[in-house]
Protein backbone atom coordinates (compact mmCIF):
# COMPACT_ATOMS: atom_id res chain seq x y z
CA UNK A 1 0.00 0.00 0.00
CA UNK A 2 1.86 3.18 -1.08
CA UNK A 3 0.63 6.66 0.60
CA UNK A 4 -2.08 7.72 -2.08
CA UNK A 5 -3.85 4.38 -1.41
CA UNK A 6 -3.55 4.75 2.31
CA UNK A 7 -5.08 8.78 2.13
CA UNK A 8 -7.91 7.21 -0.33
CA UNK A 9 -8.96 4.01 2.31
CA UNK A 10 -8.38 6.70 4.87
CA UNK A 11 -11.19 9.23 4.01
CA UNK A 12 -13.56 6.12 2.50
CA UNK A 13 -13.05 5.01 6.70
CA UNK A 14 -11.29 1.44 5.37
CA UNK A 15 -8.88 1.57 7.56
CA UNK A 16 -9.36 -0.48 11.36
CA UNK A 17 -5.35 -0.37 12.53
CA UNK A 18 -2.17 0.37 12.06
CA UNK A 19 0.62 -0.65 13.49
CA UNK A 20 3.77 0.73 13.78
CA UNK A 21 6.04 -2.51 14.35
CA UNK A 22 9.68 -1.70 16.18
CA UNK A 23 12.64 -3.48 14.04
CA UNK A 24 15.97 -4.05 15.38
CA UNK A 25 18.26 -1.11 13.80
CA UNK A 26 16.48 1.69 15.28
CA UNK A 27 13.84 1.98 12.89
CA UNK A 28 9.97 1.46 12.05
CA UNK A 29 7.59 -0.28 9.30
CA UNK A 30 3.50 0.64 9.29
CA UNK A 31 1.09 -2.17 8.59
CA UNK A 32 -2.02 -1.07 7.76
CA UNK A 33 -4.97 -3.75 8.50
CA UNK A 34 -8.16 -3.65 6.79
CA UNK A 35 -11.28 -5.47 6.91
CA UNK A 36 -10.08 -8.25 5.24
CA UNK A 37 -6.34 -7.59 4.19
CA UNK A 38 -3.16 -6.63 5.81
CA UNK A 39 -0.13 -4.28 3.78
CA UNK A 40 2.78 -3.12 4.31
CA UNK A 41 2.79 0.43 3.72
CA UNK A 42 5.43 1.12 1.15
CA UNK A 43 7.50 4.69 -0.05
CA UNK A 44 7.38 5.90 -3.53
CA UNK A 45 10.72 2.85 -4.24
CA UNK A 46 7.90 0.02 -3.96
CA UNK A 47 10.23 -1.14 -0.85
CA UNK A 48 8.89 -0.97 2.97
CA UNK A 49 8.61 2.67 4.01
CA UNK A 50 11.15 2.90 6.87
CA UNK A 51 10.05 5.29 9.66
CA UNK A 52 12.12 7.14 12.32
CA UNK A 53 9.73 7.46 15.15
CA UNK A 54 5.96 8.36 15.83
CA UNK A 55 6.68 11.62 15.27
CA UNK A 56 7.81 10.82 11.83
CA UNK A 57 4.90 9.23 11.15
CA UNK A 58 2.81 12.10 12.42
CA UNK A 59 4.40 14.32 10.38
CA UNK A 60 3.90 11.65 7.16
CA UNK A 61 0.41 11.57 7.60
CA UNK A 62 -0.76 14.73 8.75
CA UNK A 63 -3.66 15.35 6.13
CA UNK A 64 -4.83 11.98 6.29
CA UNK A 65 -7.65 11.73 8.30
CA UNK A 66 -6.65 9.83 11.82
CA UNK A 67 -7.55 6.52 12.56
CA UNK A 68 -6.56 4.21 15.66
CA UNK A 69 -2.65 3.42 15.60
CA UNK A 70 -0.59 1.05 17.99
CA UNK A 71 2.65 0.65 18.60
CA UNK A 72 3.81 -2.89 18.40
CA UNK A 73 7.75 -3.80 19.92
CA UNK A 74 8.39 -7.40 21.11
CA UNK A 75 9.28 -7.60 24.31
CA UNK A 76 13.32 -9.40 23.57
CA UNK A 77 14.35 -9.16 27.37
CA UNK A 78 11.78 -11.84 28.49
CA UNK A 79 12.41 -14.02 25.53
CA UNK A 80 16.07 -14.11 26.44
CA UNK A 81 15.90 -14.57 30.66
CA UNK A 82 12.75 -16.95 30.15
CA UNK A 83 10.81 -14.67 33.26
CA UNK A 84 7.43 -15.63 31.96
CA UNK A 85 5.82 -18.83 31.42
CA UNK A 86 3.41 -19.32 27.82
CA UNK A 87 3.19 -17.29 24.52
CA UNK A 88 4.93 -13.99 24.87
CA UNK A 89 3.54 -11.44 23.08
CA UNK A 90 4.15 -8.20 21.75
CA UNK A 91 4.06 -5.07 23.85
CA UNK A 92 1.05 -2.57 22.40
CA UNK A 93 1.06 0.89 22.68
CA UNK A 94 -1.87 2.48 21.42
CA UNK A 95 -1.21 6.21 20.22
CA UNK A 96 -2.97 9.04 18.23
CA UNK A 97 -2.21 10.98 15.05
CA UNK A 98 -3.73 13.98 15.97
CA UNK A 99 -1.08 14.59 19.01
CA UNK A 100 2.52 13.87 20.74
CA UNK A 101 0.68 12.74 23.80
Amino acid sequence: MNMHRLTESAVKGEIRELELLSLEGGFYIARVRLDDAEMTLLGDDAKPLRIGSTTHLRDLLQRVPPFPCVLVQQCVHDEMCGVREGPIGALRIPFSLTSSL
